[in-house]
């Protein structure tokens, strides 16, 4: 539990869903595998004509307790794969590596490492039934084969029990129906959550849709900083938030009065501050998420205190048609191989700017994510798609979209996204103590709070630039 205890609630009942890899097969070299079923015997479906995403594994297996390998293998159709264990508890220290066979050309890629720097939510969802220890998930495109090679370290006795390799093939991008008007700002996805396996509330057709974003390849140079000087740090607080002592926030907390119904008088400006206009999101629906997996209804916080940005690692060699593609894999991921109930991170940006929903709840609300270990209680998570660490460069175009997303979205709480505030460690992270008290910026990169090389080092190097270009967004407050 996080140290705000209440600050996290569910908006309603909880019901949970094991997903379980059904048995696996090779017949004639190809992988045959398995999909999730739901351990209250109900079929988890999406609605009619959404892209199903689906999930194979094949078991890890072997005599050699330091060592898993699986020689080259045809398997049914992945664009994203990692491994994973049985127990989320047991971390893991070695090297694995895959390399894949592109579905298009037959030609092997590469070796390729799978990162290990992730961790179950110190919330109550990483406690649940079925979830797993795993690798960060890594897009490779269309692929219909794999290798792969597992090795403990020095210090292991062996690789973790259960190892296997899981593959996503994320479907088909199409449109849904209703919230997708291109500014999901306001109106995002909120509806999901909670479904326990029944079909979505507004079925999507089946009309395709490409996410808006500049065609040619966007620059990277870095947005323009904000004019002026920017805003005194204010005076960190020494001890964690109290807990709320009232009910659950049933709507997103407001900085602005509700506004009244007398006509204020002729000539007079009204003095109530209005709300930041949102940028835009697309939402959910309009991404192609598959509403089916997700069992529990959101949890929400009762303020968002920072905003910490990362990058999914994989790939930066994606067209920015593929990125609605690229986010129902890392779903996909995170529910059936995770075993968590949605998204961690609560948005996505990709190279081209364009910002996606991630988490369910509604993206001008609280909701509680599962993104930077010890510090979830108190966030929300951005994710910027692509390798920030092995020499890509975040875009002029990703950073101004990230720097305007926590501009607003701190801006919906009065937090000032050139600040600091201290927050209280949950978990022991590997730079903060349970308990410890944390002087963080308001903006801050997932390395800031947990032992990772997360947002790679050269998006990390933006966040200084990104601060200030928040600090003058149209989107952020009083501007």
């Amino acid at each position: 539990m996080s140290p705000r205890g209440a600050r996290a609630r569910r908006a309603n009942g909880k019901k949970h869903v094991t997903w379980l890899a059904a048995g696996v097969v090779v017949l004639g070299g190809t992988a045959v595998t398995a999909v999730a079923a739901s351990a209250g015997g109900e079929d988890a479906r999406p609605g009619d004509g959404a892209p199903r995403a689906k999930a194979h594994a094949l078991p890890l297996d072997g005599k050699d307790p330091k060592r898993r390998a699986l020689p080259r293998t045809g398997t049914q159709a992945f664009s994203l794969v990692g491994v994973s264990w049985e127990d989320s508890g047991d971390s893991f220290g070695g090297t694995a590596q895959i390399r894949t066979r592109g579905a298009a050309t037959g030609e092997w890629s590469a070796w390729r490492d799978l990162d290990f720097e992730v961790r179950a939510p110190e919330s109550a969802e990483g406690g649940e039934p079925g979830v797993r220890g795993a690798s960060e998930p890594l897009w490779v495109g269309p692929s219909d084969g794999v290798e792969a090679r597992v090795v403990a370290d020095d210090g292991e006795t062996s690789v973790p029990d259960a190892l296997r390799l899981d593959m996503i093939d994320p479907g088909e991008t199409v449109r849904g129906k209703g919230d997708g008007d291109g500014n999901g700002g306001v109106k995002g996805s909120g509806k999901a959550g909670g479904k326990g396996g029944t079909e979505p509330t507004a079925s999507p057709d089946t009309t395709r849709t490409t996410p808006a974003g500049p065609a040619p390849e966007p620059s990277t140079t870095p947005p323009e900083a904000a004019t002026g000087e920017a805003s005194t740090d204010p005076a960190p607080s020494t001890a964690p938030p109290q807990e709320p002592t009232g009910p659950a926030p049933t709507t997103e907390p407001s900085r602005s009065p509700e506004p009244g119904t007398t006509t204020p008088e002729p000539g007079t400006t009204p003095t109530t501050p209005t709300a930041p206009t949102a940028p835009t999101i697309v939402s959910r629906a309009d991404w192609g998420a598959d509403e089916s997996l997700v069992q529990d209804p959101p949890s929400y916080l009762n303020k968002v205190d920072a905003v910490f940005v990362h990058h999914t690692a994989g790939t930066n060699d994606y067209a920015c048609a593929d990125s609605p593609a690229v986010i129902r894999a890392i779903l996909a991921y995170h529910v059936r191989t995770n075993g968590w109930n949605d998204v961690g991170y609560n948005f996505f940006v990709d190279k081209c700017g364009t910002v996606f929903e991630g988490r369910a709840g509604g993206v001008d609300r609280p909701v509680l994510g599962a993104h930077t270990y010890g510090f979830n209680s108190y966030s929300s998570g951005v994710s910027l798609l692509g390798d920030y660490e092995n020499g890509g460069v975040p875009t002029a175009a990703a950073q101004r979209a990230i720097a305007d997303l926590a501009a607003w979205k701190l801006g919906l709480h009065g937090v000032d996204p050139e600040a600091k505030v201290t927050l209280t460690a949950a978990a022991d992270t590997g730079v903060w103590t349970k308990g410890q008290a944390a002087t963080l910026h308001t903006v801050s990169g997932h390395r800031d709070g947990y032992a990772t090389l997360c947002p790679g080092a050269t998006l990390y190097s933006a966040l200084p630039g990104i601060r200030a270009a928040a600090g003058g967004s149209p989107y952020a407050t009083g501007n």
